[in-house]
């Protein structure tokens, strides 16, 4: 059964293979395999965006992400849906943005929502129950946490293309930070356990423009950089792969429940370890002591960082081939689309 599928990104970030977000790589990631296996992938995103399906791009805002440029990005995006719908026979829709909705379809549409980010950070309309609108997860850890929401479908947790994380490289001295700046990340966390263990710290990620995050970085990343603690600004996929497979290990400072942690993955998949605190699903992901360390303080994660070194970089590649292919977690997408139109079409008969 070949199906149509319209994604629906966050608004305010590009989606592509460099994309920084994980949930933008998710559906970058999904959009190739839809393509791959002969369905027809449509996606709603921001301009500039690359997908291997059908683009229907959206203006990027322009400025900072206040709250007037949000709203305005909301009806741009509203707008592109009901374009999408009305140009193409969708079977499914499916929302990837924490914000989503602002913007979802009417009802009379199958629609698939993943929950990238905390629970918590939804807002009630957007888990309000639906007879056509369906939830699930990335992780276990998540999954409990969304017990007792409507139409909650099992997880499906993040998988990699663990293959093109497989590059060899000569291991460096330094420590790799990657992600978007922002205070629920706590890279400033990273920074100081990186001075308090006379390490080189590298830090690739970008600053979007909401105020919040600006002035984040200007007060708690910018004033702790210097020689050997650096930031590089946002990596294409390409470089994060050389930067991944060269450090001593990742370092995951989030204090905020982690969903899956993509990056962290990633890290395991290039044969390097993680240092982090264990936030949400990171427990799930992080083997403490075979391929990487949990730590519960700053000191703690300097000593990590430090240790890290020890730990056998093919039990991480090993880890991550078998618990994370990306094959599996499209095969659990196409199981999710099949049952969702499965249980429409019964609504659709009595409507």
């Amino acid at each position: 059964m070949r199906l149509t599928i319209l994604s629906v990104a966050y608004p305010f970030a590009p989606v592509s293979p460099d994309a920084v977000g994980g949930a933008e790589q998710i559906l970058s990631a999904l959009d190739a395999a839809l393509v791959a296996a002969g369905h027809r992938s449509i996606v709603v995103a921001q301009e500039g965006s690359r997908v291997a399906g059908t683009l229907v791009p959206v203006p990027a805002p322009a400025g900072s992400l206040d709250r007037e440029s949000r709203a305005e990005g909301h009806a741009r995006h509203r707008e592109a849906i009901r374009t999408a719908l009305a140009r193409h026979p969708v079977d499914v829709v499916h929302l990837h943005g924490v914000d989503f909705d602002a913007y979802r379809p009417p009802s009379g549409t199958p629609t698939l929502a993943t929950l990238h980010l905390p629970v918590s950070w939804y807002g009630p309309d957007a888990l309000a129950p639906r007879p056509d609108m369906w939830l699930h997860c990335v992780s276990g850890t998540q999954h409990r946490d969304a017990a007792g929401l409507p139409n909650l479908l099992p997880p499906i947790p993040n998988g990699i293309d663990v293959t093109s994380f497989s590059g060899r490289h000569a291991k460096r001295s330094f420590a790799l930070v990657l992600g978007r700046i922002c205070p629920e990340k706590g890279i400033h966390l990273a920074l100081e356990a990186a001075h308090v263990a006379g390490l080189p710290l590298l830090i690739g990620g970008r600053v979007f423009p909401y105020p919040e995050h600006e002035r984040y970085f200007a007060a708690e990343i910018a004033p702790r950089l210097d020689a050997r603690r650096r930031f590089l600004g946002p990596l294409d996929l390409a470089r994060k792969r050389r930067f991944l497979a060269a450090a001593r290990c990742l370092v995951v400072p989030s204090r905020v429940a982690e969903t899956s942690s993509l990056v962290a993955r990633e890290a395991l998949a290039s044969g390097t370890p993680v240092v982090a605190f264990p936030a949400g699903a990171l427990a799930e992901t992080v083997e403490h002591g075979r391929t990487g360390i949990l730590v519960d303080d700053v000191p703690a994660m300097a000593r990590a960082m430090r240790e890290a070194a020890t730990l056998d970089p093919d039990a991480c590649r090993a880890a991550a081939r078998e618990r994370f292919p990306l094959d599996r977690m499209v095969a659990g997408y196409l199981d999710a689309y099949r049952r969702i139109l499965a249980a429409a079409r019964p609504l659709a008969a009595v409507s």
